[in-house]
């Protein structure tokens, strides 16, 4: 009965988000198109990044779909979750490795002040809403925030941010993080997190691993909605945390000072 009851606490507390990054009129839609096809026989519901004002190069460079907001209403009726990545995924400052979560690197929002941070998470969330979307999670490009953004995020009503340390969801500043700490897919035996999809760097053999991935790992894929409203918190889950945020904080100064 105890191994029963070990192995139920188990499955409670183990799942993950497919948290699709960089998504806009501009992308990579033949992956995107295979992605969803593969979602809908499987029943996933993904966590959508999308750019409101899209103004990344990088990401010009692919056609644009004229049909990207009719896509973004089917994916929500779906019950996907439609999240505000960054306002225009355009890099103006460099962090250094003081950004809130250490990453280091170029950001859209560090090192700004409040009003110009406000004003552009604002302006995106209008967009958004215009079109039929009032958005209640947001990560940032590049993972890169500052105190301001916490701020400027919990200003404009934001509840969730699609970052942070550990492998359970916890609440810092008002606003509940959600994992994220892999550059790549992984799931882990045990704790609550999401991964990152760039779907824009993608190949056809990126595209079969991800399915390999996908069929694998299918019961551990749970939606935001359940995900969120199964957890809750506790001392163990905390300590946890605390010493996942406290090695991964310790890496990336090794890493910042060996640049």
């Amino acid at each position: 009965m105890k191994i029963n009851s070990i192995i139920n606490k188990l499955k409670e507390n183990t799942g993950l988000l497919l948290r699709m990054d960089d998504i806009a009129e501009n992308m990579n839609w033949h992956h995107m198109d295979l992605c969803e096809k593969m979602f809908d026989e499987m029943n996933i519901k993904p966590l959508i990044g999308v750019i409101p004002d899209n103004k990344d190069i990088s990401l010009l460079k692919y056609p644009k779909n004229s049909d990207f907001w009719a896509r973004l209403n089917g994916w929500k009726k779906k019950g996907w979750e439609i999240a505000m990545h960054g306002y225009n995924h355009v890099y103006d400052t460099k962090t250094n490795y003081k950004d809130y979560f250490n990453y280091g690197g170029d950001s859209e929002f560090y090192g700004h002040n409040y009003n110009h941070q406000f004003l552009k998470i604002k302006k995106g969330k209008e967009i958004l809403k215009k079109k039929g979307h009032d958005v209640r999670s947001f990560f940032a490009p590049n993972h890169t925030y500052d105190q301001n953004t916490l701020k400027a995020l919990k200003a404009n009503n934001f509840t969730f941010i699609i970052d942070g340390y550990g492998i359970f969801p916890y609440e810092s500043n008002e606003i509940i993080f959600f994992p994220q700490l892999f550059y790549k897919e992984v799931m882990l035996p045990f704790g609550i997190q999401s991964t990152q999809i760039h779907i824009n760097y993608w190949n056809e053999t990126y595209f079969e691993n991800f399915k390999k991935f996908i069929n694998t790992n299918s019961d551990n894929i749970k939606d935001f909605d359940t995900l969120i409203n199964n957890h809750k918190n506790n001392t163990l889950k905390l300590l946890i945390n605390k010493v996942f945020e406290i090695s991964l904080k310790n890496i990336r100064r090794f890493k910042s000072k060996k640049n």
